[in-house]
C-alpha cells in the first residue's frame, strides 16, 4: 500500500514563516488540498517564496480557510494515522504553527519520510521523481501534486526493487 504524504507550502523559509497550504495524498489514492488563511499573528512573507509556489497573499484573503478548519479537517480526514513528508524539518513546525493556531491537538503523526525508505530507494529516489515531474510538467509548484509526487515516487521506486530480476 501506498503511505499517506503530507506537503505543506508556507509564507517563509525561516522560523518566523506559517504554512499557507497544506497537501494530502492519502494510501488509497484521495487527495486534499486547502488553503491556510493567516492567523492575526503570522505576519512573515517572503517573495521568493511566493515566487516558488505562485500563492500570493490576495489568494490566501479570497480562497484561505481559517486554521482551525483545516485543522480539523486534516484530524477528520487522516484519524489516528502515521503520514510522512520529505521536508519534515520545515514541515512538521509549520503543521504544528497550524494546530496551535486553532487551538487543538493534531491526532495523527507526522514522520520523516526516509524512515520507511530502503537504502535501494535511495539509491534511485532522485531520478524516479525526475521521471515523474516530467510526466506531469504541466503541474505547478503545489501541495497536493507535491504530495503526489512523492506518494509515485515512493511507489515506483518500492516497486522496482520488488520487481524480479
Amino acid at each position: 500500500m501506498r503511505p499517506g504524504i503530507i506537503d505543506l507550502e508556507a509564507s517563509g523559509f525561516g522560523a518566523m514563516s506559517y504554512p499557507i497550504e497544506v497537501g494530502v495524498a492519502l494510501p488509497g489514492g484521495r487527495k486534499y488540498c486547502s488553503l491556510i488563511a493567516p492567523a492575526g499573528d503570522w505576519l512573515h512573507w517572503d517573495e521568493k517564496a511566493e515566487l516558488l509556489h505562485g500563492i500570493s497573499r490576495a489568494m490566501l484573503a479570497s480562497h484561505g480557510r481559517a486554521p482551525r478548519v483545516v485543522a480539523e479537517d486534516l484530524n477528520e480526514l487522516l484519524g489516528h494515522g502515521i503520514f510522512y513528508s520529505d521536508g519534515w524539518v520545515v514541515d512538521s513546525p509549520w503543521l504544528s504553527r497550524l494546530f496551535f493556531s486553532a487551538g487543538m491537538a493534531m491526532e495523527f503523526s507526522l514522520s520523516p519520510l526516509e524512515l520507511i525508505l530502503n537504502e535501494l530507494q535511495m539509491v534511485s529516489w532522485h531520478a524516479t521523481k525526475t521521471a515523474v515531474l516530467a510526466e506531469h510538467q504541466d503541474r505547478r509548484h503545489r501541495a497536493s501534486f507535491d504530495a503526489f509526487a512523492i506518494q509515485e515516487t515512493y511507489w515506483r521506486t518500492r516497486r522496482s526493487i520488488a520487481a524480479p530480476l
